[in-house]
């Protein structure tokens, strides 16, 4: 879509508003809102001004100014404002030099793509991740001082299968790990999926399909169809905007949080990745389970700095409630065809050449997807430009093998704080082609380890009471 497209898409629809949106460093989708006379042609090179200082990990307060640059290929209209509101996604740029800005993650996402072209190893990454999500009925928390709870509720959770309810409790309640596919009633949550996929759709999202994932209270799943990677960046943001605001639509709550219950699945988000030049898969060959040893390369390049990309892959004390040794979860860096316990599956659905990828099953949808993505793929490449030997497939039941078998199965890192020392210790394949900067690499550990490890670390926790107060 051009800048003159855009702005026949905004007389079309009637738009009265112009929404400029933005991921920060985190990874939480910012906006700011213009009247749509503010919408021409030249806004696309000139950007709309803000305060840099104000977003969380961005610039110091002398020198705060900063450039939004609306991408004219990102547009769509919210569905969700009562005002007829075009929404455009925003590159970071910086006003004096006009230079694309180091900490913005979309700028990281398109450097990565640009240096996978550089090297001549293939001309495009086509990514598809399937991120799980919780609704809930009723939310509360606290964390103060002296006191600190939280409480989640869904209608269809398992634990409330005694509840007195309006008009009768029906007993359709979800077991724990047995939400997988049910059918209605038991999935109380189809026509809400439903909803968010026609939203998706009408926003140029492509769905392949929805469902309800395998945790009791409201754990589900919407598929997209793989796309290349800063676009599935761009359309995972929109994905989390959609699924929350239909959510909130109907007095309900979507989280993205991977851990909310209690022994229960938590929320993952497997992450397929393929590279392609022209129209050849180079990651099919007639290797291991179909693979080329391009693809065996990058698996390798994957599971050697798999700890340092779990730190953007599973960025919150709270991933690592998820990633933990003898459940389902993926902590074992290890690759097979078909097997779900291994951090790297081959997926075997169909022969077709051009279906032959790699999926990545540590990360979860609490990341931001620009740098997840990016952090993947220098891994890939990596491997590939080395030729780092993945070692030899795992084709068992990892969760079985004798401890001494199992203890030879290199693990994911057990917390935020460990993901992010080996961040510290092996970033190099990163900083090919100035993709991440020595910046961005210092300020998200930094960040991460000052708000959320030494958060969570130095509050006591309730379950502490329980085990230790009357000692």
């Amino acid at each position: 879509m051009t800048p003159k497209e855009v702005i026949a898409l905004a007389k079309e629809n009637g738009a009265k508003i112009l929404d400029l949106r933005f991921m920060d460093f985190p990874g939480m989708w910012q906006h700011t809102s213009y009247p749509i006379s503010m919408l021409d042609e030249d806004c696309f090179e000139d950007g709309f001004g803000f305060d840099g200082s104000s977003i969380r990990g961005w610039q110091a307060i002398n020198e705060s100014d900063m450039l939004l640059k609306p991408q004219a290929d990102t547009a769509f209209m919210d569905p969700f404002r009562e005002v007829p509101t075009l929404a455009l996604i925003c590159n970071i740029a910086d006003p004096i030099t006009r230079a694309d800005y180091t900490r913005d993650p979309r700028n990281i996402s398109r450097k990565s793509l640009a240096y996978l072209r550089k090297t001549g190893i293939a001309d495009q990454v086509y990514i598809g991740p399937e991120a799980e999500f919780f609704v809930f009925d009723d939310v509360r928390y606290e964390s103060r001082q002296n006191s600190a709870f939280y409480a989640v509720d869904s209608d269809e959770g398992a634990w409330n299968t005694g509840r007195t309810e309006p008009g009768g409790n029906s007993g359709y309640k979800l077991r724990y790990k047995e939400g997988y596919f049910p059918c209605p009633p038991s999935d109380t949550l189809m026509d809400l999926r439903t909803e968010m996929v026609l939203h998706m759709l009408e926003a140029g999202i492509d769905v392949e399909c929805h469902h309800h994932e395998v945790a009791t209270g409201g754990q589900c799943e919407i598929d997209m169809r793989f796309t290349d990677m800063v676009k599935m960046a761009d359309q995972l943001v929109l994905y989390k905007y959609i699924v929350k605001n239909t959510a909130r639509k109907y007095g309900k709550s979507a989280t993205f949080m991977p851990k909310p219950l209690f022994a229960d699945n938590g929320s993952g988000m497997h992450t397929h990745i393929s590279l392609w030049k022209g129209d050849t898969p180079l990651f099919a060959g007639d290797g291991y389970a179909g693979l080329s040893q391009t693809a065996l390369y990058a698996i390798g390049g994957i599971l050697k700095h798999a700890a340092a990309i779990c730190a953007f892959s599973n960025p919150s004390t709270n991933s690592y409630k998820r990633l933990v040794p003898g459940y389902e979860a993926p902590v074992n860096l290890a690759y097979s065809s078909r097997n779900r316990s291994a951090a790297c599956r081959i997926p075997v659905y169909s022969a077709s050449p051009k279906s032959k990828r790699v999926e990545f099953r540590c990360p979860d949808p609490s990341c931001n997807p620009y740098l997840t993505f990016s952090a993947l793929l220098m891994a890939a490449i990596d491997g590939i430009q080395n030729k780092i030997d993945p070692g030899s497939p795992l084709d068992v039941n990892i969760y079985d093998l004798d401890p001494e078998e199992a203890s030879k199965v290199a693990k994911t890192p057990g917390s935020l704080d460990e993901a992010l020392l080996a961040l510290n210790a092996d970033h190099d394949f990163l900083l090919k082609g100035d993709v991440f900067t020595p910046d961005v690499i210092e300020t998200w550990i930094e960040y991460k380890m000052k708000n959320e490890v030494d958060a969570v670390r130095l509050r006591p926790h309730p379950h502490e009471f329980v085990l230790y107060y009357d000692i």
